[in-house]
Protein backbone atom coordinates (compact mmCIF):
# COMPACT_ATOMS: atom_id res chain seq x y z
CA UNK A 1 0.00 0.00 0.00
CA UNK A 2 1.30 3.67 -1.27
CA UNK A 3 2.46 5.95 1.62
CA UNK A 4 0.82 8.75 1.83
CA UNK A 5 3.11 11.22 1.48
CA UNK A 6 3.45 8.88 -1.81
CA UNK A 7 1.05 10.88 -3.46
CA UNK A 8 3.18 13.69 -4.97
CA UNK A 9 0.26 15.87 -7.29
CA UNK A 10 -2.63 15.34 -5.02
CA UNK A 11 -3.92 16.04 -1.38
CA UNK A 12 -2.16 14.30 1.15
CA UNK A 13 -4.41 12.14 3.65
CA UNK A 14 -4.32 10.36 7.00
CA UNK A 15 -0.98 11.61 9.38
CA UNK A 16 0.58 13.48 6.26
CA UNK A 17 0.69 17.28 6.95
CA UNK A 18 1.07 20.01 4.79
CA UNK A 19 2.97 22.80 5.62
CA UNK A 20 0.86 26.12 6.45
CA UNK A 21 3.66 29.06 6.11
CA UNK A 22 1.47 31.46 7.40
CA UNK A 23 1.20 29.50 10.59
CA UNK A 24 4.38 29.94 11.86
CA UNK A 25 4.00 28.30 14.91
CA UNK A 26 3.37 25.16 13.40
CA UNK A 27 7.46 24.57 13.89
CA UNK A 28 6.59 24.43 17.69
CA UNK A 29 3.85 22.19 18.12
CA UNK A 30 3.88 18.25 18.56
CA UNK A 31 2.97 17.28 14.79
CA UNK A 32 6.19 18.15 13.95
CA UNK A 33 7.98 17.13 17.39
CA UNK A 34 6.82 13.64 16.56
CA UNK A 35 8.68 12.99 13.52
CA UNK A 36 5.02 12.70 11.02
CA UNK A 37 6.36 12.99 7.57
CA UNK A 38 4.42 15.98 5.67
CA UNK A 39 4.39 17.96 2.43
CA UNK A 40 6.33 21.39 1.71
CA UNK A 41 6.96 23.13 -1.13
CA UNK A 42 10.57 22.38 -3.10
CA UNK A 43 11.80 25.77 -3.36
CA UNK A 44 12.01 25.71 0.77
CA UNK A 45 14.26 23.25 1.26
CA UNK A 46 18.41 24.17 0.78
CA UNK A 47 21.28 21.81 0.25
CA UNK A 48 23.83 21.91 2.83
CA UNK A 49 27.22 22.91 1.67
CA UNK A 50 28.93 21.22 4.08
CA UNK A 51 27.35 16.71 2.68
CA UNK A 52 30.29 15.21 1.82
CA UNK A 53 28.48 14.07 -1.16
CA UNK A 54 29.86 15.97 -3.76
CA UNK A 55 29.45 13.71 -7.14
CA UNK A 56 25.85 13.20 -8.92
CA UNK A 57 26.22 11.50 -12.14
CA UNK A 58 23.91 13.17 -14.35
CA UNK A 59 22.58 9.70 -15.62
CA UNK A 60 21.69 8.28 -11.93
CA UNK A 61 19.44 11.50 -11.43
CA UNK A 62 18.05 10.79 -14.25
CA UNK A 63 17.15 7.42 -13.40
CA UNK A 64 15.96 8.51 -9.46
CA UNK A 65 13.97 11.30 -11.54
CA UNK A 66 12.15 8.10 -14.18
CA UNK A 67 11.57 5.91 -10.96
CA UNK A 68 10.04 9.38 -8.63
CA UNK A 69 7.99 10.05 -11.39
CA UNK A 70 6.43 6.61 -11.63
CA UNK A 71 6.02 6.00 -7.64
CA UNK A 72 6.70 8.72 -5.67
CA UNK A 73 9.14 9.72 -3.01
CA UNK A 74 9.40 6.32 -1.13
CA UNK A 75 11.56 7.78 1.83
CA UNK A 76 10.64 11.22 3.11
CA UNK A 77 13.57 13.44 3.00
CA UNK A 78 15.57 14.54 6.47
CA UNK A 79 15.65 17.74 7.14
CA UNK A 80 16.27 20.02 9.93
CA UNK A 81 14.79 23.89 10.24
CA UNK A 82 16.65 26.81 9.52
CA UNK A 83 14.38 29.54 10.61
CA UNK A 84 10.68 30.20 11.03
CA UNK A 85 9.85 31.72 7.54
CA UNK A 86 9.60 27.90 6.47
CA UNK A 87 13.25 27.45 4.89
CA UNK A 88 14.63 24.15 5.99
CA UNK A 89 17.96 22.32 5.23
CA UNK A 90 18.57 19.06 3.63
CA UNK A 91 20.38 16.75 6.45
CA UNK A 92 19.79 13.55 4.35
CA UNK A 93 18.46 12.96 0.74
CA UNK A 94 20.14 15.94 -1.50
CA UNK A 95 20.37 13.09 -4.30
CA UNK A 96 16.43 12.50 -4.07
CA UNK A 97 15.95 16.39 -3.94
CA UNK A 98 17.27 16.61 -6.50
CA UNK A 99 15.96 14.48 -8.84
CA UNK A 100 12.36 15.52 -7.19
CA UNK A 101 13.67 18.87 -9.10
CA UNK A 102 14.64 17.47 -12.20
CA UNK A 103 10.56 15.37 -12.12
CA UNK A 104 9.27 18.67 -11.77
CA UNK A 105 7.63 17.92 -8.10
CA UNK A 106 6.43 21.13 -6.61
CA UNK A 107 6.34 19.85 -3.10
CA UNK A 108 8.29 16.83 -1.33
CA UNK A 109 7.45 14.81 1.63
CA UNK A 110 10.09 15.68 4.95
CA UNK A 111 10.68 14.59 7.94
CA UNK A 112 12.28 16.89 10.74
CA UNK A 113 15.15 15.59 12.62
CA UNK A 114 15.86 17.51 15.96
CA UNK A 115 19.07 15.92 16.68
CA UNK A 116 22.19 17.93 17.19
CA UNK A 117 24.44 18.36 14.16
CA UNK A 118 27.21 15.84 13.59
CA UNK A 119 29.83 15.86 10.91
CA UNK A 120 30.15 11.78 10.49
CA UNK A 121 26.52 11.35 10.39
CA UNK A 122 26.05 11.90 6.78
CA UNK A 123 28.98 10.22 5.76
CA UNK A 124 27.67 7.19 8.10
CA UNK A 125 23.90 7.40 6.30
CA UNK A 126 25.94 7.05 2.46
CA UNK A 127 28.27 4.48 3.67
CA UNK A 128 25.90 2.12 4.77
CA UNK A 129 23.65 2.87 1.89
CA UNK A 130 23.94 -0.33 -0.26
CA UNK A 131 22.21 -0.70 -3.95
CA UNK A 132 20.54 -4.14 -5.07
CA UNK A 133 22.91 -6.25 -5.95
CA UNK A 134 22.84 -7.48 -9.90
CA UNK A 135 21.74 -10.35 -9.65
CA UNK A 136 18.75 -9.70 -6.63
CA UNK A 137 17.57 -7.56 -9.44
CA UNK A 138 17.12 -9.80 -11.71
CA UNK A 139 15.50 -12.92 -9.35
CA UNK A 140 13.07 -10.18 -8.52
CA UNK A 141 12.38 -9.43 -12.27
CA UNK A 142 12.59 -12.99 -13.02
CA UNK A 143 9.83 -13.81 -10.16
CA UNK A 144 7.55 -11.02 -11.64
CA UNK A 145 8.02 -12.45 -15.18
CA UNK A 146 7.17 -16.30 -13.52
CA UNK A 147 4.06 -14.36 -12.10
CA UNK A 148 2.75 -13.38 -15.76
CA UNK A 149 3.87 -9.64 -15.99
CA UNK A 150 5.00 -8.61 -19.21
CA UNK A 151 8.73 -7.26 -19.68
CA UNK A 152 7.06 -3.93 -20.75
CA UNK A 153 5.45 -3.68 -17.61
CA UNK A 154 8.32 -4.42 -15.24
CA UNK A 155 10.43 -2.43 -17.12
CA UNK A 156 7.96 0.67 -16.49
CA UNK A 157 7.72 0.09 -13.18
CA UNK A 158 11.18 -0.06 -12.54
CA UNK A 159 11.84 2.69 -14.54
CA UNK A 160 14.23 0.82 -16.84
CA UNK A 161 14.33 0.21 -20.43
CA UNK A 162 13.48 -3.46 -21.67
CA UNK A 163 16.97 -3.84 -22.98
CA UNK A 164 18.50 -3.50 -19.48
CA UNK A 165 15.91 -5.45 -18.22
CA UNK A 166 17.06 -8.43 -20.52
CA UNK A 167 20.60 -7.75 -19.80
CA UNK A 168 19.66 -8.58 -15.91
CA UNK A 169 17.59 -11.51 -17.20
CA UNK A 170 20.51 -13.08 -18.96
CA UNK A 171 23.04 -13.05 -15.29
CA UNK A 172 20.45 -16.00 -14.21
CA UNK A 173 21.69 -18.15 -17.24
CA UNK A 174 25.63 -17.30 -17.55
CA UNK A 175 28.03 -20.11 -18.30
CA UNK A 176 29.89 -21.00 -15.20
CA UNK A 177 32.80 -18.78 -15.60
CA UNK A 178 31.17 -16.02 -16.07
CA UNK A 179 29.08 -16.72 -12.86
CA UNK A 180 32.48 -16.82 -10.82
CA UNK A 181 33.46 -13.49 -12.39
CA UNK A 182 30.50 -12.02 -11.23
CA UNK A 183 30.73 -13.76 -8.06
CA UNK A 184 34.12 -12.78 -7.53
CA UNK A 185 33.27 -9.13 -8.34
CA UNK A 186 35.52 -9.62 -11.20
CA UNK A 187 32.76 -8.33 -13.69
CA UNK A 188 29.35 -7.18 -12.89
CA UNK A 189 27.98 -4.86 -15.16
CA UNK A 190 24.93 -6.66 -16.38
CA UNK A 191 25.67 -5.67 -20.68
CA UNK A 192 28.82 -6.58 -19.89
CA UNK A 193 28.43 -9.68 -19.21
CA UNK A 194 25.26 -10.30 -21.40
CA UNK A 195 27.76 -9.62 -24.25
CA UNK A 196 30.82 -11.84 -23.04
CA UNK A 197 27.67 -14.42 -22.63
CA UNK A 198 26.90 -14.39 -26.31
CA UNK A 199 30.59 -14.61 -27.14
CA UNK A 200 31.17 -17.26 -25.29
CA UNK A 201 28.79 -19.22 -27.06
CA UNK A 202 31.37 -18.57 -30.42
CA UNK A 203 34.62 -19.30 -28.07
CA UNK A 204 34.68 -20.26 -24.84
CA UNK A 205 38.18 -20.26 -24.92
CA UNK A 206 38.50 -16.56 -25.77
CA UNK A 207 36.32 -15.95 -22.70
CA UNK A 208 38.14 -18.10 -20.46
CA UNK A 209 41.60 -15.81 -21.07
CA UNK A 210 39.88 -12.94 -21.05
CA UNK A 211 38.77 -13.65 -17.01
CA UNK A 212 41.80 -14.94 -16.43
CA UNK A 213 43.87 -12.23 -17.55
CA UNK A 214 44.80 -9.51 -15.03
CA UNK A 215 43.17 -6.53 -17.84
CA UNK A 216 39.81 -5.05 -16.37
CA UNK A 217 36.82 -6.97 -18.03
CA UNK A 218 34.94 -3.79 -20.17
CA UNK A 219 33.01 -3.23 -22.93
CA UNK A 220 35.93 -2.06 -24.70
CA UNK A 221 37.78 -5.30 -23.67
CA UNK A 222 35.38 -7.39 -24.78
CA UNK A 223 34.99 -5.90 -28.30
CA UNK A 224 38.56 -6.27 -28.61
CA UNK A 225 38.88 -10.41 -27.71
CA UNK A 226 35.49 -10.84 -30.39
CA UNK A 227 37.42 -9.09 -32.83
CA UNK A 228 40.58 -10.39 -32.48
CA UNK A 229 42.01 -13.29 -34.88
CA UNK A 230 41.21 -16.93 -33.50
CA UNK A 231 44.59 -18.52 -32.59
CA UNK A 232 45.49 -21.81 -34.68
CA UNK A 233 44.74 -24.36 -32.96
CA UNK A 234 47.94 -25.89 -33.44
CA UNK A 235 49.74 -23.14 -31.27
CA UNK A 236 50.39 -23.37 -27.82
CA UNK A 237 51.54 -21.07 -25.59
CA UNK A 238 55.19 -21.29 -24.34
CA UNK A 239 57.61 -20.31 -21.86
CA UNK A 240 60.04 -18.60 -24.48
CA UNK A 241 60.44 -17.50 -28.08
CA UNK A 242 63.36 -20.32 -28.05
CA UNK A 243 61.02 -23.31 -27.41
CA UNK A 244 58.92 -22.52 -30.26
CA UNK A 245 59.34 -24.50 -33.94
CA UNK A 246 60.22 -22.39 -36.89
CA UNK A 247 56.93 -23.17 -38.67
CA UNK A 248 54.90 -21.83 -35.15
CA UNK A 249 56.93 -18.41 -35.28
CA UNK A 250 55.88 -17.83 -38.86
CA UNK A 251 52.36 -18.60 -37.91
CA UNK A 252 52.33 -15.90 -35.01
CA UNK A 253 54.41 -13.81 -37.40
CA UNK A 254 51.35 -14.15 -40.12
CA UNK A 255 48.68 -13.48 -37.02
CA UNK A 256 50.56 -10.56 -35.68
CA UNK A 257 50.39 -9.15 -39.58
CA UNK A 258 46.81 -10.01 -40.18
CA UNK A 259 45.89 -8.36 -36.34
CA UNK A 260 47.85 -4.83 -38.57
CA UNK A 261 45.77 -4.76 -40.96
CA UNK A 262 43.05 -4.97 -38.85
CA UNK A 263 44.15 -2.18 -36.72
CA UNK A 264 44.96 -0.15 -40.03
CA UNK A 265 41.49 -0.98 -41.29
CA UNK A 266 39.70 0.20 -37.74
CA UNK A 267 41.77 3.19 -37.82
CA UNK A 268 41.05 4.12 -41.12
CA UNK A 269 37.22 3.99 -40.33
CA UNK A 270 37.64 5.93 -37.39
CA UNK A 271 39.61 8.79 -39.24
CA UNK A 272 37.08 9.26 -41.32
CA UNK A 273 34.69 10.53 -38.47
CA UNK A 274 37.35 13.26 -38.75
CA UNK A 275 39.69 13.71 -35.60
CA UNK A 276 37.68 16.72 -34.67
CA UNK A 277 35.61 14.52 -33.52
CA UNK A 278 37.59 12.55 -31.33
CA UNK A 279 38.21 13.08 -27.74
CA UNK A 280 41.94 14.47 -27.48
CA UNK A 281 42.95 12.07 -24.48
CA UNK A 282 41.54 9.17 -26.37
CA UNK A 283 43.51 9.87 -29.83
CA UNK A 284 46.48 10.88 -27.86
CA UNK A 285 46.20 7.32 -26.15
CA UNK A 286 45.46 5.33 -29.33
CA UNK A 287 48.67 7.00 -30.78
CA UNK A 288 51.02 6.35 -27.63
CA UNK A 289 49.81 2.34 -27.77
CA UNK A 290 50.40 2.24 -31.46
CA UNK A 291 53.83 3.80 -31.04
CA UNK A 292 54.40 1.34 -27.76
CA UNK A 293 53.43 -1.79 -30.31
CA UNK A 294 55.92 -0.87 -33.04
CA UNK A 295 58.55 -0.15 -30.18
CA UNK A 296 59.16 -3.63 -29.32
CA UNK A 297 60.10 -4.46 -32.57
CA UNK A 298 63.16 -2.75 -31.78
Amino acid sequence: MRAPWQKTTSQPVGSTLRLDLDQPDLFKGPSIATGAPMMVAIDRLDEDRDNPRTEFPAHELEELAADITERGILQPIVVETLDLEGRFLIRFGAKRFRAARLAGLKEVPVTVSWQPRDAYDQVAENLKRHALTPPDLARFIRGRVDAGESNAEIAKRLAIDQTTLAHHLSLLSLPPVLEAALASGRCTSPRTLHELSKLHDEDPGRVADLVASDRPITREAVAAARDATPIPVDVKPAASSASYPPNQLSQMVRRAEALCERLDASIARLLKTGTAQIAPDDLATLRRRVAELASRLG
